[in-house]
């Protein structure tokens, strides 16, 4: 079997492998595009097109807003320019195949033409059939997304749940009392979306005091809807010391917000993260944390950063609370070794999918080969898109199953796997664990 025809029938025979889509950011009744802005400037894509010189870096309008008529047609106009400096990226390869494949559009985007492929989007943008139809085909049988996205439950029976409400160890640009500040922005209220990066609301509440700390924790971990999710997600910065810190030094800490720098804010984020998951023990154990480590702020985004303090600090971190079950969705692919060696050890921690900086083809074909070689199949989960819409859903999964078919190819020319091994083991990793490890169940609309 030559090594294209190899490649070949593994990528067709994955096409009928079931899949569970562990974490996106699709909206419950709005899983598709609004417009042609919301495939073209998918977040990755705003990245590339801001490094070949477009002028605007930052994000769209996003949920629970959305971007105007005007918004999205200046951003978009804007981008024009610089599409062709882009055509090379893998997210221009993504977005190509999404237009080909769902909207039959074979054409460059110009400003000529740009209105009409706008207005094909915008009429399916409603159209909730055709979005569940984009998951069949996909064989995708279970979608994860925020608990704020739900919208009353309108496509539960699609979509299950993660709680993206507050990030106790993440950093903002230029912020020195994040974790001070996300607990009082959740202190008092119900769970509602997450911050968006680089914005800072006003808070009803001030934390001033331990007790205060301890109050505003206990309250955040009681108003969770446990019965309805899956788990939590957080974000783990590299910037941050999370060795645990006593309330002594918790204490003075408070006493110097106002001149915050970055001891105090390790200091904020280590103990509230860890009176955060002492309680998450005590109260709900069946709900998974999973978080994202090893993208670090910059002005509109992030970049790829990670220390190998840091991968220690949360090998110990999952250690002192083994009762809850992390998995690490991560962004460097240089830690990816050290990361696996961690999940051979300590129980309670596994790896999914490919994220953010990971997510280029030749990064995900590392990772898989990697993961593949060094853990058991029921501590990794093979898929997050990370989509914000259906459309980049497609993308993403095509994309994933190329680079899976190439490294299984692989795998089975040397004699490692059997053909037939190599479909069972990428069934495993892509529907199986997703089940075991974080309670998904297969949607019978879906099936």
């Amino acid at each position: 079997m030559s090594t294209t025809r190899l490649e070949h029938d593994l990528y067709e025979a994955l096409s009928e492998v079931p899949v569970i889509d562990v974490h996106t950011h699709l909206v419950g009744g709005k899983l598709g595009a609004r417009g042609l802005h919301d495939i073209l400037l998918y977040h990755m894509a705003i990245s590339d097109l801001y490094a070949a010189g477009c002028p605007s870096g930052a994000r769209l309008t996003e949920y629970p807003g959305w971007p105007t008529q005007a918004e999205a047609e200046q951003r978009i106009t804007e981008a024009l320019p610089y599409l062709k400096h882009v055509s090379n990226t893998s997210s221009s390869w993504a977005i190509r195949m999404i237009l080909a494949d769902l909207y039959d559009w074979h054409e460059p985007i110009t400003d000529k033409n740009w209105k009409k492929l706008d207005s094909q989007i915008r009429e399916r943008a409603d159209d909730r059939a055709w979005h569940r139809d984009v998951l069949r085909e996909l064989n995708i049988k279970r979608v994860g997304t925020e608990w704020a996205r739900r919208e009353g439950g309108v496509d539960d029976d699609v979509l299950q749940y993660v709680l993206e409400w507050v990030f106790f160890t993440r950093c903002q640009w230029g912020e020195y009392d994040t974790a001070i500040y996300e607990l009082e922005r959740a202190w008092g209220k119900q769970p509602e979306a997450a911050t968006p990066i680089g914005k800072r609301p006003p808070v009803e509440r001030e934390i001033r005091t331990l007790e205060d700390v301890h109050e505003a924790v206990n309250w955040y971990v009681d108003a969770l809807p446990k019965d309805k999710l899956l788990g939590t997600a957080q974000g783990v910065s590299t910037d941050l010391s999370l060795n645990p810190v006593s309330e002594q030094e918790m204490l003075a800490a408070l006493g110097r917000r106002a001149q915050a720098g970055e001891r105090e804010r390790s200091i904020y984020a280590a103990y509230v993260n860890e009176l955060y998951l002492s309680t998450l023990e005590e109260k709900a154990p069946g709900l998974a944390f999973q978080f994202s480590f090893g993208a670090e702020p910059l002005p509109f985004e992030t970049g790829a950063r990670l220390s190998q303090e840091s991968i220690a600090q949360v090998g110990a971190m999952c250690s002192r609370h083994p009762k809850l079950r992390f998995q690490v969705f991560l962004a460097s692919r240089h830690a990816n070794q050290s990361i696996c060696t961690l999940c051979r050890e300590i129980p309670n921690l596994s790896v999914a999918g490919y994220w953010w900086h990971n997510f280029f083809p030749s990064n995900i074909r590392q990772l898989i080969e990697e993961r593949l070689d060094m853990l058991p199949l029921n501590k990794q989960a093979g898929f997050f898109s990370d989509a914000y819409c259906i459309e980049w859903t497609y993308g993403k999964t095509m994309i994933v199953r190329q680079c899976l078919a190439e490294a299984l190819a692989g795998k089975v020319r040397t004699g490692q796997y059997s053909f037939e091994q190599a479909i069972d083991i990428a069934r495993t990793i892509l529907f199986e664990t997703p089940q075991t490890l974080l309670g998904f169940v297969p949607s019978k609309d879906l099936g």
